[in-house]
């Protein structure tokens, strides 16, 4: 397989997609002033303790208190708190392997034997804010890399089930056991198959530091505060997905280029060379189509090659997708036939559209019925392994009497949402049309001021494709026209992500010509 990862840059966010041999597969977006990701530590402040719930609710710094259950302390949440306050009231670095841990908390104990209102605590954000809730915090702190999880207070080695082989399982579990210090647990993941020991003890003494060093930056801090933040969102994508089978990585800013080379050389050196930097003038996503692919993928209908196509509903409580077989139902004599290839289809393209959207929570898909039990075996089994690729924890149970599937995916971050049904600029959704034929000359003006006060040799003119085609349909075009009468080069550039009536000039540079 053929990957791809494309990072455009913007003002206010940086967004970023995952290409599998060309085809859209996952896009994300960061705002560039974000403040709470998935893995960040804050000392936060307990705010108000629920009984009832068995829960207390944190200030880490958001517009609404973090939620955290009894069940998401950890088993060795004295110990922690007991370290804490050591490290606060200590003016130097506190080994933790040299740390008397405390005995674990009673599974099925109160939070009120645990906290005091007002409590300084130490917790990682397990779920962004979403919707009109607060972030979803817990105290069992781990700090991820590229081929371990450190887990501190705790002695247990974890190897990744996906690692197959029983004889390679035993010798990474020999490895960390021979090289972790006490009082740290480690979990090891897939892609740590066949490392040298070197290369995981160099690692893991990169991520001790970082937990060492963190405790060292909390004496004299007032909570709420960020201890250590996660990797951005494109680092962290990096590290947990980077493979032999990725060849190109692009990007339309330097700085980020050159944190993306740096974090690639650091984790894998050998593909180095696969990050690129994109200087065309064309914007980033139209040029490797991604543009056009978000526009069909994200809308409420979602077309399948084969002739049925998805309808996508979102509630607050779960999210409901209805398999249609369309124009497909012509294409064979036999219903139960025809089901099945569409079922299938659609099987592949909804675990597709799982990870584009990044859906969460509770997924309910009305299938074609199906008569025979081995076809919804079949159906059953092709999810399955259509969606083992996803690496949100997910569950998938088999068809129901009434012919529906339903999935739960872990949410940890709002879904993905893009609005693909643009208002009319000149109606604003009315229906109601008022003359706009001045338009087109608007832009002569526009490019006739200029050919005189800016002088370039060519004058670029990027603007939506529909009014790209009027502009330059014909033989004698109104592109043409326009060159001859300014004699200068009128070049037409048609971007789809512009509004209809929206348009810019660039000069030779590439550079934007304010007017």
């Amino acid at each position: 397989m053929n990957n791809e990862l494309v990072i455009d840059v913007r003002e206010s966010e940086t967004v970023i997609a995952l290409l599998e041999d060309k085809r859209l597969v996952e896009l994300s977006r960061e705002k560039n002033n974000k403040k709470f990701s998935v893995g960040d530590i804050f000392l936060g402040k307990v705010k108000k303790i629920m009984t009832g719930l068995n829960a207390a609710f944190v200030n880490v710094g958001s517009e609404r208190d973090a939620f955290l259950h009894y069940l998401d302390l950890g088993p060795q949440f004295r110990s922690q708190q007991k370290y804490l306050t050591q490290c606060i009231n200590s003016n130097e670095k506190i080994p933790l392997q040299n740390f008397q841990l405390e005995e674990d908390i009673n599974k099925h104990g109160k939070i009120t034997e645990l906290f005091n209102s007002g409590q300084h605590i130490l917790v990682q954000i397990a779920k962004e804010p979403i919707s009109t809730k607060g972030p979803r915090i817990t105290s069992e702190i781990t700090i991820a890399g590229r081929n371990l999880v450190l887990i501190p207070f705790s002695d247990k080695v974890s190897i990744s089930q996906k690692i197959k082989s029983q004889e390679e399982k035993d010798r990474l579990k020999r490895l960390i056991l021979s090289i972790k210090p006490n009082n740290y647990g480690v979990i090891v993941r897939t892609v740590a198959r066949n490392r040298r020991v070197a290369v995981l003890h160099s690692e893991l003494n990169e991520l001790i530091n970082k937990w060492e060093n963190m405790f060292s930056d909390v004496r004299g801090i007032e909570p709420p505060q960020l201890i250590m933040g996660e990797l951005d969102r494109t680092s962290a994508l990096l590290r947990d997905i980077l493979n032999s089978s990725f060849n190109s990585i692009y990007a339309n800013n330097a700085n980020l280029l050159r944190e993306i080379r740096d974090y690639v050389e650091s984790i894998a050196p050998e593909k180095k060379k696969i990050v690129k930097n994109y200087l065309s003038g064309t914007p980033i996503f139209e040029n490797f189509g991604i543009e056009k692919q978000i526009k069909g993928l994200f809308g409420k209908t979602v077309t399948i090659k084969t002739g049925a196509y998805l309808i996508i509903e979102h509630t607050e409580a779960l999210h409901v997708i209805d398999v249609n077989s369309g124009n497909r139902s012509r294409k064979s004599n036999d219903q139960e036939t025809n089901a099945v290839e569409v079922n299938l289809a659609a099987a592949d393209e909804i675990a597709r559209q799982l990870r584009l959207r990044d859906m969460g929570g509770i997924i309910v898909v009305d299938f074609i019925d199906m008569h025979t039990t081995e076809n919804k075996i079949k159906l059953f089994d092709r999810m399955k392994e259509t969606m083992s690729t996803d690496r949100t924890k997910h569950n998938i149970l088999p068809l129901s009497k009434f012919g529906l599937m339903q999935i739960t995916r872990q949410r940890v971050r709002p879904e993905m949402s893009i609005e693909t049904v643009e208002t009319c600029p000149t109606c604003d959704g009315s229906g109601e049309i008022t003359p706009s034929v001045l338009f087109a000359d608007q832009l002569f003006n526009n490019v006739q001021y200029l050919s005189e006060n800016y002088k370039p040799k060519v004058i670029t003119l990027k603007l939506h494709p529909y009014i790209a085609s009027y502009i330059t349909n014909g033989i004698i075009s109104r592109q043409l026209k326009w060159s001859l009468k300014i004699k200068k080069w009128i070049k037409i550039v048609p971007v789809s992500s512009y509004s209809f009536l929206a348009y810019n000039f660039f000069d030779t540079k590439g550079d934007k010509i304010e007017l």
